[in-house]
């Protein structure tokens, strides 16, 4: 993988397996709300989209998925609203939560 293309722009492809999906009852109240789906952050999240992370954080995370570390992302949801979307270092689990719930 180029490494500075990851870091760069998304991808097209799967990064990573999102191993078994779960969710807080906050996330899925807050998409709900304002009647957003959680496969559209998740496809974002496994293609390499971080959403509202700073250029350290996107760095850290393309050497997660090369490296097999915990993966992170952060989206503004507007409303004074964040979703973060966790995967696991070993793929087995991706969490989607609000910052309140970590």
């Amino acid at each position: 993988m180029n490494v500075s293309h990851a870091s760069a722009a998304p991808l097209l492809q799967p990064l990573f397996s999102l191993g078994r999906l779960c969710t807080t009852p906050g996330a899925l109240a807050t998409l709900a709300s304002l009647s957003l789906s959680p496969w559209s952050f998740l496809a974002r999240h496994q293609r390499g989209d971080w959403g509202d992370l700073d250029a350290d954080d996107r760095r850290a995370n393309t050497l997660a998925v090369i490296q097999g570390s915990r993966v992170f992302s952060a989206y503004d949801l507007g409303h004074h609203q964040s979703l973060w979307i966790i995967t696991e270092a070993d793929r087995s689990v991706t969490t989607l939560l609000l910052p309140e719930e970590y």
